[in-house]
């Protein structure tokens, strides 16, 4: 998880959209789409290909998006990719984004972009202690060392603001993506996403899990996003993009193991058994009760408003703090409401 940015390299790009890079790039869906007669789609992610996208797979496979007339295009991001960022400049039509304070943070700093829906209405960022150690709520933190990537820090530092903990009673340790740490007793808790099943196998039974969410920091995981020229001239595709994308999750809910089958044909470097594990939970979050009641993808205007008063008191946005209507348009949703629910 990655909600901040680097904001000198932001606002380099900021200053160059505002001087016209979009608008000289932006041509999107252009000549190339017209001449196959179909609109060309490239999602951008912030990370690896892998169970995040099993909807999106099963979309393209059985015919979903060139029912809608698109082709569609997945682009892994990595360590070294700034997904936000290539989105904002033109390059690619949409993107997606692990956490929700991503997007908040680039509009603060001025890049075009909107969120027009989520794929996760309940974040699964975690932290994980074990039996003989447990931390089950936030006032269990107070006295223990938290290990936490440092890209994590600032929703470790959200959580305590929320529930009222000073920063000096917690210890905070930088550690990677590994469990090693809590294992060998070097921390009390380490952070993660449920959803990655194959990392959490090494906690085994042991394992007590306290989610960022029921602590009060209400995120959305894996946002969409366009750029405003983008959203305001290829609405009507970005919404056939949700529909196509909701039916395909929506197989995926009720044929899971085909999906899965689907997924690791496409990325063979994937492992079926891993990925059949982590298909049961990712599906888990990405219908909850919310996207079951009001179709896959549905987000809350009243969640990001919290979620940006938060990040607002913790100093998190250096150049302005954004509104709402800044930050996302329920525009796309509610012109496949009925779709959404139907898939």
């Amino acid at each position: 998880m990655n909600p901040n940015l680097d904001q000198n390299r932001r606002r380099m790009l900021a200053a160059s959209v505002a001087a016209g890079a979009v608008a000289a790039g932006g041509s999107f869906l252009s000549i190339e789409a017209r001449a196959a007669g179909k609109h060309k789609i490239n999602m951008q992610l912030g990370w690896l290909i892998g169970g995040n996208q099993l909807g999106e797979i099963a979309a393209k496979k059985l015919g979903y998006y060139e029912a809608e007339d698109i082709d569609f295009q997945i682009q892994p991001g990595g360590p070294s990719i700034d997904g936000v960022a290539i989105v904002a400049s033109g390059r690619f039509e949409l993107g997606q984004v692990s956490s929700s304070p991503s997007l908040m943070l680039a509009v603060s700093q001025g890049l075009p972009i909107k969120c027009f829906a989520v794929g996760i209405q309940k974040h699964p960022y975690t932290f994980f202690s074990l039996k003989k150690n447990p931390i089950r709520t936030a006032k269990d933190m107070v006295g223990k060392k938290i290990g936490i990537q440092a890209t994590g820090v600032i929703l470790l530092r959200a959580l305590l603001a929320k529930n009222k903990i000073a920063e000096k009673d917690v210890t905070i340790v930088t550690i990677g993506a590994d469990m090693t740490p809590l294992m060998t007793g070097q921390v009390d808790a380490v952070t993660g996403w449920l959803t990655n099943t194959t990392a959490l196998k090494v906690l085994g039974a042991e394992r007590v899990d306290m989610t960022l969410w029921d602590t009060g920091v209400q995120l959305y995981a894996l946002p969409y996003y366009a750029t405003t020229k983008t959203l305001q001239e290829k609405g009507d595709v970005l919404a056939a993009f949700l529909r196509a994308s909701a039916k395909g999750w929506a197989w995926a809910d009720k044929n899971r193991d085909q999906a899965v089958d689907l997924l690791v044909k496409e990325y063979p470097n994937l492992n079926r058994a891993d990925e059949r594990v982590a298909a049961d939970v990712m599906l888990g979050y990405s219908f909850g009760d919310t996207a079951r009641a009001q179709g896959w993808g549905t987000m809350d205007p009243a969640n990001w408003a919290e979620q940006i008063s938060l990040y607002s008191q913790l100093g998190q946005f250096t150049a302005r703090t954004p509104k709402v209507e800044d930050v996302i348009t329920l525009d796309l949703l509610k012109a496949t409401q009925a779709a959404r629910q139907k898939a």
